[in-house]
């Protein structure tokens, strides 16, 4: 698949009488996961834990905003105007569609706050990429799409975009450049905030021509796959960052895509953006489809044990004194699972802390029944989800704690067995660092096994840091909608079955 664009601004460098470039900045992000239950998710979801947020609160959130901010803010002539924008979803990317009402109402609200901000000289979109939405079959570039309305044909728009987006060249026939994590877990998103907010001023100057080629290399992965630790991964983004350093005003992007969103364009996508040269911008795409081609493999198949042997493993390490041990139970989504600490227990392993295991209906329990912390405990968790989650686990012990946590009014901690604790949580938690499980007189020094709901961002903390002598990624048995076994998937829209390694070609 081939889509080219070139969109050139006429903006041009502000005469000392002139006033400053007005750029507004908009932020509208979700990872969703389609197949996830719960139901769609409609305006009371990125509404529950706070409003929506512009302004300087906007424009002192984090990640890409932070990083657009900070280098625009070398710019003297730059004026940033924060969007009313939507913050935070409850229940994160364990969330499943976006009502096209909700959408709607948001990107109403955004697009009236733009208008109202007119004339503007440029345009920056935080995203994510992995939006899926009823009935709009690519959201993101219809944000592109709606803004470039309002804003007319020759105001530069620029986005950044987390690695496992789902996009394809359509993003740019409506948007003049996309700027996309390079790192998973996403070291850089400050960095490409930054490289958004030079590309733009070099737009807004009239010193950069945009001129893109997107390319859709037939792949899709697991996003557990995708850890740029390890080869090709890391391999696909190396050489997407030798061409930046190879040849000025180049800029090549790679999005992974998240399989768990059943959309059209899944899947990879590279998109390349040069300084008004066509023949240097297929070039390179080309290299890097071709590339990714080559080391599909490696990219997308893959291997996992299964809980039992996984705890054989563990006890092994810790026998052989490499611990801490840190299970990444990658398969699951909605955070209720219990294959892992069903296992656990029977295999009598000591020292875990448990962090989070997703149980709403076990928190209501202990609130009715006014519960405190040294209460006796002695309930059914998880497994509430249906058979990907496995059997509801009797968990015998005393509250350690019960109160707010992460946002949540109620998180309780419930220790049982030998010196074991387990979170349990609202809603689907991914722990990135062991300070994050220091809550209620909890010391994650005190544990020797460490079980987290995460893919891969957990390794920011567990294993990049070296806290973790050992790192199991473990799966879960059955062909459920969080494992690297996609087919098993009723993908509807998504072409699952022309894209490798699902395409029959692999036995």
């Amino acid at each position: 698949m081939i889509i080219l664009s070139l969109i050139s601004c006429a903006t041009k460098e502000p005469a000392n009488n002139q006033r400053n470039l007005k750029v507004a900045v908009i932020k509208y992000m979700h990872e969703t996961c389609t197949f996830c239950p719960g139901g769609d998710t409609e305006i009371e979801d990125w509404t529950k834990l706070g409003p929506p947020i512009g302004g300087e609160e906007l424009l002192s959130s984090g990640g890409y905003i932070r990083g657009f901010v900070k280098r625009a803010g070398s710019y003297p002539d730059m004026d940033l105007i924060g969007i009313t924008s939507p913050d935070n979803v409850f229940g994160g990317s364990s969330r499943s569609w976006n009502s096209k009402e909700s959408f709607d109402h948001f990107m109403g609200n955004i697009v009236d706050e733009v208008v109202a901000n007119l004339p503007l000289d440029g345009v920056f979109l935080a995203l994510h990429g992995a939006m899926a939405v009823r009935d709009i079959p690519k959201p993101e570039a219809e944000i592109a799409k709606r803004v470039r309305e309002v804003v007319g044909p020759d105001v530069p728009i620029v986005a950044t975009f987390d690695l496992h987006g789902n996009e394809d060249g359509d993003f740019l026939e409506y948007a003049n450049g996309a700027f996309v994590t390079k790192r998973y877990p996403h070291y850089d998103a400050y960095l490409q905030g930054e490289r958004a907010a030079y590309f733009l001023r070099e737009m807004m100057a009239g010193r950069y021509t945009s001129t893109t080629a997107s390319r859709k290399p037939p792949i899709i992965t697991g996003t557990v796959l995708q850890w740029t630790g390890q080869s090709p991964s890391m391999d696909i983004m190396e050489r997407a960052r030798r061409w930046e350093s190879r040849l000025p005003d180049v800029f090549v992007s790679v999005f992974y895509g998240f399989p768990w969103s059943d959309v059209p364009d899944v899947g990879t996508t590279v998109h390349v953006m040069t300084n008004g040269d066509q023949n240097l911008a297929d070039s390179i795409a080309d290299d890097m489809e071709e590339y990714i081609w080559r080391v599909r493999e490696d990219f997308a198949l893959g291997g996992y044990p299964m809980p039992k042997e996984a705890v054989v493993q563990t006890k092994a390490a810790l026998a052989e004194g490499r611990g801490p041990v840190v299970l990444g139970d990658y398969s699951d989504r909605p955070g209720d699972a219990t294959w892992i600490l069903d296992e656990l227990i029977k295999q009598d392993v000591s020292g875990v802390l448990y962090g989070a295991l997703t149980d709403a209906n076990v928190l209501e329990e202990l609130e009715v029944s006014e519960a405190q912390p040294g209460d006796d405990f002695d309930m059914m968790v998880g497994g509430y989800t249906g058979a990907q989650a496995g059997e509801k686990v009797r968990i015998q012990g005393k509250l350690r704690y019960f109160g707010e946590y992460r946002g949540y009014d109620k998180t309780a901690i419930v220790e049982f067995g030998n010196n074991n604790a387990l979170f349990i949580t609202p809603t689907y938690t991914q722990l990135l660092y062991p300070e994050q499980l220091r809550v209620g007189g909890i010391n994650p020094d005190d544990y020797q096994v460490f079980v987290v709901k995460s893919r891969v961002h957990f390794r920011r903390g567990f294993d990049e840091t070296g806290y973790a002598k050992e790192v199991i990624v473990v799966d879960a048995p059955g062909d459920w909608y969080g494992t690297i076994r996609l087919d098993a998937l009723d993908y509807q829209y998504a072409p699952i079955a022309e894209l490798y390694p699902f395409d029959g070609s692999v036995e």
